[in-house]
């Protein structure tokens, strides 16, 4: 496929990418942009779409519609496709897809066979010293943990300089803290080669910690593309609100396009709606916007603690359609039917119009 003029800055455009199975599209009119060096993230519920546009990023799946850049080229259009080995896209499996009778080493080199014997043991030790597997060259994936291996599919995907990585569910089958440590390893390691990426996850934790931008997905659109701060403070959409970090919708009744009146009191917010006096509204309250005031008359009821450490997770009610969570330091105790006195404190009001 021949090159086009570059039209912009972007690493990777989407443009109204749409595409599926059969004849049926299971994404539709996705349109995404990553910037050089940026890692991008695909989140979303089983089923929304994340793993069908990856598979068209790497050049598996036809377009139905729409077209997919990478460096100004035109690399996927309904009918014209650029060949998956010819896109310099890495990609990271789920199940790391080792070979099992090649050393770490042999793994890592397996796609530098156009380099010379010098050149390619040159290239294999620079990428296990960056990943922390200088010392089981010799090995074999069998002999590594799964933290281990993963890195190695790492450096093998790294090994060819790709313009882009792609990452679909690399850490999945590890145990939390592993998961954690090795994303952000992942992650730094990303960053000081300067190399883009795209992961496919379902974990919010993980999006937030790895990823500069972030795509939530639901039955096959994208709701909101955006830094987490945003998706978390400022979200697009009520599904994006709900699912985007802990928090409970409160009923309330709008008395002008920034104050609202609650069981919780009047809240006044950051921003101004399109509503008018009397609209039904839900706010979504999250935990860290309660906090303990000794001083206040609102006093909900402790229905459900969950202790963390550090903190305390407690679920409080006011009535029947009125239950939210809040997050407290540890050493303020309360118990399960004990009344505490608390306030709203949200620097960023959400809320939308009830529809139901």
């Amino acid at each position: 496929m021949a090159a086009t003029t570059p039209s912009t800055d972007w690493l990777l455009e989407v443009n109204n990418l749409s595409c599926g199975y059969g004849g049926d599209s299971v994404v539709r009119d996705i349109n995404l942009a990553l910037s050089q060096g940026d890692i991008g993230c695909l989140l979303g519920p089983s089923g929304c779409g994340k793993s069908t546009i990856l598979r068209a990023l790497a050049g598996f799946l036809p377009l139905s519609q729409g077209e997919i850049r990478l460096q100004g080229q035109a690399i996927s259009l309904p009918g014209r496709s650029l060949a998956p080995e010819k896109r310099r896209i890495g990609m990271v499996f789920q199940d790391y897809a080792l070979f099992p009778h090649m050393t770490i080493a042999e793994n890592v080199g397996f796609g530098l066979k156009n380099l010379s014997k010098p050149e390619r043991r040159q290239k294999v030790t620079e990428l296990l010293n960056l990943v922390h597997l200088q010392d089981l060259a010799d090995s074999y994936p069998h002999q590594l943990s799964g933290g281990q291996q993963q890195r190695v599919a790492l450096a093998r995907a790294l090994a060819p300089e790709p313009t882009l990585i792609l990452l679909d569910e690399p850490f999945s089958n590890l145990d939390t803290d592993l998961r954690r440590r090795l994303s952000l390893d992942v992650r730094d390691i990303l960053k000081t080669l300067g190399i883009s990426a795209i992961l496919v996850t379902h974990d919010q934790q993980e999006a937030f910690a790895m990823c500069d931008q972030v795509a939530v997905l639901k039955d096959g659109q994208v709701q909101q593309w955006d830094v987490p701060y945003n998706l978390y403070h400022e979200p697009s959409n009520r599904f994006v609100a709900s699912f985007v970090g802990q928090g409970s919708f409160i009923p309330g009744t709008a008395l002008g396009p920034d104050t609202i009146e609650s069981e919780l009191g009047t809240i006044h917010g950051n921003r101004a709606y399109n509503w008018q006096p009397g609209t039904l509204v839900d706010i979504l309250i999250r935990p860290d916007d309660i906090v303990f005031d000794e001083q206040s008359q609102l006093r909900p009821r402790v229905v459900e603690k969950t202790f963390a450490g550090t903190s305390t997770l407690y679920r409080f009610r006011c009535s029947e359609d009125t239950e939210f969570e809040a997050l407290f330091r540890s050493h303020l105790d309360f118990h399960v039917g004990e009344q505490v006195p608390v306030r709203v404190d949200a620097d960023h009001l959400i809320a939308f119009e009830r529809t139901a």
